[in-house]
């Protein structure tokens, strides 16, 4: 099953839903705005799309900039940070299946459809 994360308030998140929506295959979408990402399954798309945790981070977001940019972090703590801030998770994320993929440009989704 594929899954996106969106926020339909982003333009790079409705242009990754049109895309998987035109592939015509089966998705659910998470919309992780409402319902936050637990610590594990966060770990885990960082796992399965082959980065650090800082990688997500959308750094000019004012609640980065405000509380973490410059304090020295470990991974959990970052992670815990997206967590508690769901806004700070860069977007739109496409999984499908041990494939994942962040949709800057959107097209990059159309890799792992």
């Amino acid at each position: 099953m594929i899954t996106i994360y969106h926020n339909p308030r982003c333009s790079k998140s409705r242009q990754g839903l049109q895309l998987v929506e035109e592939s015509g295959k089966d998705f659910e979408i998470a919309r992780y705005l409402d319902t936050p990402l637990s610590e594990e399954r966060l770990s885990e798309i960082i796992e399965l799309l082959k980065i650090t945790p800082i990688e997500l981070v959308r750094k000019n977001e004012a609640v980065w900039k405000e509380n973490y940019k410059g304090k020295k972090m470990t991974d959990a703590a970052i992670i815990k940070a997206m967590v508690q801030h769901p806004k700070l998770i860069e977007r739109p994320i496409v999984v499908n299946g041990k494939k994942a993929v962040v949709g800057r440009p959107p097209e990059s989704i159309l890799d792992i459809l």
